[in-house]
């Protein structure tokens, strides 16, 4: 669901992207088609893997993508287009292919999330916007099930739009974090644009509005008996707060209303202490099934100390920590140019740097994920497109960060990661919904990606390999881009 309706997003670029694509057609060269991959180069916050998100907004992005008439005046008031190339962008479509992985895949560092494979110009301006969506979205997907992780089976719901950096921030990553795995959002927007489940209870000034404590819970249960969480610490805790809740659900019990449809939020304070506290004076009232559900400032890290400390918590709401990512704040996804074609074959780029990390993957590239007969993912292996790999025997591979060692695949089935979701510009596939996204990323860490990938300290490397012939067609480049500088 796009939610710039009334506002064309065409224009989200930086402007060198035009600077560039206005000197490749006055070179005539606008029409050479080459090829772009996105990647990134490490997981945030030290993880084992992260989680691929915002393919659905790339791809209204670009079947969308057209200048009106008040951006080409715009840009003429710039002073450094050509006519003709403004009028190039008046009739501008994109017409290129896409592929991608399918949204929701967990991926690694390294390996082609997107590819774009398209004329010159329009591989050139979409960068921007296809970084901006796979930056923001995979991230806060990513940071979003380390919270659910840490939550060990509880529920865990976006509290985050009001600490958002902007209201976008705050409705993609509302269903980014629902990609993660959260069970809903706060946020009612994107709610509505996803079909995301929203909730949410009162704030502190419901309470302060009335003349005490106990009049604003009364109003709150009248009106909403079958949802009825009670915001505890507006006084005291334990003192007020948690006394006041009981003496509403028993009013509500004797009213013959079930308490599993009733609890109490804790937003402030020793949350370990005081949701233990708090599950003793329930449970003496006889309220088990009394809910408690706790916020202010969560992470995975508050939430696995609170629970590590003995805190009785049944619910996490969690804000800025998530909708910012806050521990890590930058997802670092890049978009390079990995081919040109010449004579209608695609001949490999590759950028060179100093930074090991930094030296790009050349050509057109085909990624599998590669199982072993248990169905678990052992690795990922980059070939050459169109390159064939044989499993029905062992299999040698690559490993470019210890490429000494000789490896192989035994007993083993490879599955591609990318599929082409637009072909000549026009979709080639179903997108799934969030819901379907969601069911999706559970399957994978529950059936294929291996537990040790997935703990917070330390996790297992997971392998992202190469084929013999690509990683030699690789050191060739680099070999010949160092003969050419002597």
């Amino acid at each position: 669901m796009n939610i710039y309706d009334n506002r064309n997003i065409s224009m989200m670029m930086d402007l060198y992207e035009l600077t560039m694509a206005n000197g490749y057609f006055l070179s005539e060269n606008e029409d050479t088609k080459v090829a772009f991959d996105v990647f990134y180069r490490k997981n945030p916050d030290g993880g084992g893997f992260s989680i691929f998100a915002g393919l659905e907004q790339i791809v209204e992005y670009l079947l969308g993508m057209h200048f009106d008439d008040s951006d080409i005046e715009y840009l003429r008031g710039l002073h450094q287009f050509d006519d003709k190339f403004l009028d190039y962008l008046r009739n501008f479509k994109f017409t290129g292919d896409v592929y991608a992985y399918p949204e929701g895949t967990i991926m690694y560092p390294g390996e082609p999330i997107v590819t774009v494979v398209a004329p010159l110009v329009q591989a050139q301006l979409v960068e921007t916007e296809i970084l901006a969506q796979v930056n923001h979205q995979s991230l806060i997907a990513t940071k979003a099930q380390r919270i659910v992780r840490s939550a060990a089976g509880r529920a865990v719901s976006d509290f985050g739009a009001r600490r958002a950096h902007n209201n976008d921030a705050a409705i993609y990553g509302a269903r980014a974090a629902f990609i993660g795995g959260v069970k809903g959002t706060a946020t009612v927007s994107a709610g509505q644009y996803f079909d995301i489940p929203v909730g949410g209870t009162m704030a502190h000034s419901f309470i302060m509005f009335y003349k005490d404590e106990l009049t604003a819970f009364r109003k709150f249960a009248s009106i909403y008996p079958n949802n009825c969480i009670l915001l505890v610490d507006t006084y005291d805790v334990l003192k007020q707060g948690v006394p006041n809740a009981i003496k509403v659900f028993n009013e509500m019990k004797e009213k013959g209303i079930k308490s599993s449809n009733y609890g109490i939020r804790i937003d402030s304070g020793d949350l370990s202490y005081l949701t233990q506290k708090s599950r003793e004076m329930l449970d003496a009232a006889g309220f088990t099934d009394a809910k408690i559900v706790i916020s202010n400032s969560l992470d995975e890290y508050t939430i696995k100390s609170i629970l590590d400390q003995g805190g009785k918590v049944d619910s996490f709401g969690v804000g800025e920590r998530l909708i910012t990512s806050r521990s890590e704040p930058v997802f670092g996804a890049v978009f390079k140019l990995c081919a040109v074609e010449k004579d209608g074959k695609f001949d490999p780029r590759i950028k060179v740097s100093d930074s090991i990390e930094k030296i790009t993957n050349p050509g057109l590239k085909s990624v599998y994920r590669i199982y072993d007969k248990a169905g678990h993912a052992i690795a990922d292996l980059i070939t050459g497109r169109g390159e064939e790999i044989d499993m029905s025997k062992p299999y040698r591979f690559v490993d470019p960060l210890e490429p000494w060692k000789v490896r192989s695949f035994t007993d083993c089935t490879a599955k591609p990661l990318q599929k082409l979701i637009i072909k000549q510009g026009k979709l080639n596939t179903e997108l799934p919904t969030v819901r379907e996204i969601q069911a999706f990323v559970k399957d994978q860490l529950v059936n294929e990606i291996w537990p040790e990938e997935q703990r917070f300290e330390n996790p297992h490397r997971h392998y992202v390999d190469m084929s013999p012939k690509y990683y030699e067609m690789k050191m060739d480049m680099l070999s010949s881009i160092g003969k050419a500088g002597e």
